[in-house]
């Protein structure tokens, strides 16, 4: 039998070399073929950027809250078992290696992406494990991610803005259209952005989807003493709703999650909740616990010690934006020094263009990927956006923030930003 390494190496390249193929009928087809028909409510979270952190607080508020959680997401950082959790862990090699076998045997001759692999592998496990409810991140999208041959009770978009321009479109109305693919007639249907793009709003309405706004349904006010209140006021009757319903959960911890921009991502994870309540009810003690404990590796992820040292996997100009709001936020660093790199097909402009006046010095090493860019190409990048002085090229990630720490002073900050790979490279070395 394939061990897991085995299988993936087989993934990476089986169908179309490794490339992104969009399209729901070869993926949907063998979900048919395995009768994989969730029997526990189902949560599809898409957006821009965020999405990782709504699945986190979910995943770690029902735990807490006695559910048996599966959740799905992506990419990883170390291990491949991370995209696959059951109760917030990884499942083993075994579980997954096994579903793998059960997806083969069914697929016949359809050929299937290594996403389309890793959906279909995630939710024969969870149904296998016999979940309480199934937390799913979209991959790229929505309307024709591999996520979306299931049906969301309750779907999420956390955020839009350009990225993936080749698959999603080259504007914001094109890219939303494709992250709402994701709601459903009659469903609650939750928005973290807003106003949200027309598109967007007009496919809510054109299926009957039941819209929730940040600032007009749910709302967050931060107070003193480090807490924070939510607010759910949904404007219209919708169905899920008695007509004037309204929540408020109060004095709520600032959440385990640094960035202030967590804090939306938080308010949307709670508007799901209100939203899940009938089926799936949650007590305050159990949000307040989900929100001191929850993690999500990478995500403006503060390492202990000094230097001041943050991860951060953020790989677009939206990212790139909270990213320096919270470096912002950060105490005064005497020296702060770039550990960066990031991949060919990316807004590398808008990203450096966004964050260059946070960095006096910049570590650069190529990525060795078939997407990554070279030493040269990064150098010139960053000479376009009058980045000249103070840049050291390296020939890895890890050599270029070993040399880095070897530099930084007890009251210095490295940032290690670009891309998913950048931090899985130095958290490798952790």
């Amino acid at each position: 039998m394939k061990t897991l390494d085995d299988w993936l190496s087989h993934l990476e390249t089986a169908h179309s070399a490794g490339l992104i193929d969009m399209g729901l009928s070869r993926v949907g087809e063998v979900k048919t073929r395995m009768g994989l028909v969730p029997q526990c409510p189902v949560i599809v979270v898409a957006g821009t950027n965020g999405k990782g952190s709504v699945c986190a607080f979910l995943s770690h508020i029902y735990s807490q809250a006695g559910y048996k959680t599966g959740t799905l997401t992506s990419p990883h950082l170390l291990r491949f078992n991370e995209r696959i959790a059951v109760n917030t862990e990884p499942v083993s090699d075994e579980a997954i290696t096994a579903s793998f076998e059960r997806i083969e045997a069914a697929r016949g001759d359809i050929s299937l992406t290594y996403f389309e692999f890793n959906t279909l592998a995630a939710v024969d496990v969870f149904m296998r494990e016999k979940v309480d409810v199934m937390i799913l991140e979209v991959g790229l999208g929505g309307r024709l991610d591999a996520v979306n041959i299931f049906d969301a009770d309750c779907a999420v978009v956390t955020s839009v803005d350009l990225d993936h321009q080749a698959f999603l479109g080259d504007n914001i109305e094109a890219v939303a259209y494709e992250k709402a693919g994701v709601f459903r007639p009659f469903k609650p249907a939750v928005c973290g952005q807003n106003p949200p793009p027309e598109s967007l709003k007009k496919h809510a309405e054109d299926i009957q989807a039941d819209l929730l706004l940040i600032k007009d349904d749910f709302s967050l006010t931060k107070l003193e003493q480090q807490q924070w209140s939510f607010y759910f006021h949904p404007q219209e009757a919708v169905s899920h709703f008695a007509e004037g319903f309204k929540r408020n959960r109060n004095a709520l911890p600032i959440p385990a999650l640094r960035g202030s921009y967590q804090l939306g991502n938080a308010a949307c994870a709670l508007a799901v909740l209100e939203c899940m309540n009938a089926v799936l009810p949650v007590d305050i003690g159990a949000i307040k616990r989900g929100l001191l404990l929850v993690n999500n590796p990478g995500r403006f992820q503060v390492l202990p010690g000094r230097p001041l040292v943050i991860l951060d996997v953020g790989h677009n100009p939206h990212a790139a934006r909270a990213l320096r709001q919270s470096l912002i936020a950060l105490p005064f660093a005497e020296k702060r020094i770039a550990v960066f790199s990031i991949l060919a097909d990316k807004d590398i402009d808008g990203v450096l263009e966004t964050v260059k006046d946070q960095f006096d010095e910049w570590y650069i090493a190529p990525l060795h990927l078939p997407r990554g860019m070279s030493v040269e190409a990064l150098k010139n990048k960053l000479a376009e956006h009058d980045i000249a002085d103070n840049v050291k090229a390296f020939e890895n990630i890890q050599t270029a923030y070993q040399a880095a720490l070897a530099v930084a002073k007890e009251n210095d900050r490295i940032t290690v930003f670009g891309s998913f790979h950048t931090v899985a490279e130095v958290s490798a070395t952790l």
